[in-house]
């Protein structure tokens, strides 16, 4: 089968200036291209040409470069308007084109080109906060209802279900999250006396919080303990200096942003992954940790949160505290457990052959 995949963001840039990454090839996308081409299918990416990385690199299947036109309306970081998608559908060279969100001028190009051959992954699952919500709400209860009303759709989490099949008549009932290539992420049971953040250093992400919780835990529980904060962002410096003025300094690795093939190592052995963000959808690090059997403490915020609690795979509190991490520690190895138990749910090339199923059967 030839597949046609459209994500113009291949990564988040929370500004309209998109910093271009070294390489794509650490993309939740590019490892779900690369599901179906180990399935035997001839798979093509489009995307972006904003998100082009800044050097030259060889994939394994064909990547397309969008033009994102009228970048001043439609920001590329947000709302990106690639108009050759509608040619490049419209040719018929494809067999299944997957395209990312509803709320998309991308989407609807392609569902209007090839409406029996196109499935949209939808993943929001509150209207887009931009103008005041006003353009999503126009779209979503006009365009989606009308222009796209028998546009199938698949949602990345029940969350997402519920929103969009009040618009989307056809939305699928198979819910479809993101996948992780579990030949990248090998799984490792032996934990070592240390806490992972992987995260952008912005404000939504309060790490600030983490950072406190950590603090309390070390004085009160273990002084031995670590954390690695893995990213970079603006609130970098002020991190750094919240976590001398709470004495923790020499107990936190600022290890800045890194490499898969470096970040991996360090999350499979963390006792768990520490998540406190106020604003965000699925999180490909929650599935990227329970992968490589590493247990999740988060907020309810992540879409897939629910997962988490419902498998057992961590912990999910509305405010996670102290007392949190050293339930994770002493209950570690069961947690463990259940994310090893689990972690195959997660494979891109289950995700690869749900689509694929829902493409040749449907599901209604």
């Amino acid at each position: 089968m030839r597949i046609l995949v459209i994500n113009p963001i291949l990564y988040t840039s929370e500004t309209r200036r998109i910093r271009r990454e070294a390489s794509i090839q650490d993309t939740m996308i590019y490892d779900f291209c690369l599901a179906f081409g180990k399935l035997g299918h001839e798979v093509t990416l489009l995307g972006g040409e904003p998100f082009r990385p800044r050097e030259e690199e060889d994939y394994p299947f064909p990547v397309l470069w969008g033009k994102c036109v009228g970048q001043g309306l439609f920001m590329p970081h947000c709302l990106p308007f690639m108009p050759a998608t509608y040619a490049l559908v419209k040719n018929g060279k494809y067999d299944l084109v997957i395209s990312s969100e509803v709320f998309s001028l991308n989407s609807l190009l392609a569902y209007w080109a090839a409406p029996q051959k196109t499935v949209i992954w939808h993943e929001l699952a509150k209207h887009n906060a931009i103008l005041h919500r006003i353009p999503s709400k126009l779209w979503y209860n006009v365009v989606a209802r009308f222009l796209m009303r028998r546009a199938k759709v698949v949602a990345r989490s029940v969350q997402a279900r519920a929103f969009i099949g009040r618009y989307c008549k056809n939305t699928q009932h198979t819910v479809i999250g993101h996948g992780v290539n579990l030949d990248k992420f090998q799984a490792v049971v032996g934990k070592e006396n240390y806490f992972v953040v992987c995260s952008q250093l912005i404000a939504r992400k309060r790490i600030d919080g983490i950072l406190k919780n950590f603090a309390a835990y070390v004085q009160t529980y273990d002084a031995t303990a670590s954390l690695w904060v893995i990213g970079e962002g603006e609130l970098a410096e002020d991190l750094k200096k919240l976590a001398a003025a709470l004495q923790i300094a020499g107990r936190v690795v600022f290890a800045g942003k890194m490499r898969h093939s470096d970040l991996l190592p360090v999350l499979a052995r963390a006792k768990a992954l520490l998540v406190n963000t106020e604003k965000d959808n699925n999180m490909v690090s929650i599935a990227e940790s329970v992968a490589v059997a590493t247990p999740v403490v988060t907020t309810d915020v992540p879409l897939n949160a629910d997962t988490i609690r419902k498998y057992g795979l961590g912990i999910v509190k509305k405010a996670w505290t102290q007392e949190d991490l050293k339930k994770i520690v002493l209950d570690n190895t069961v947690y463990v457990q259940n994310c090893m138990n689990y972690r195959e749910n997660l494979s891109t090339k289950t995700t690869a052959k749900q689509f694929l199923a829902i493409m040749q059967k449907g599901d209604g």
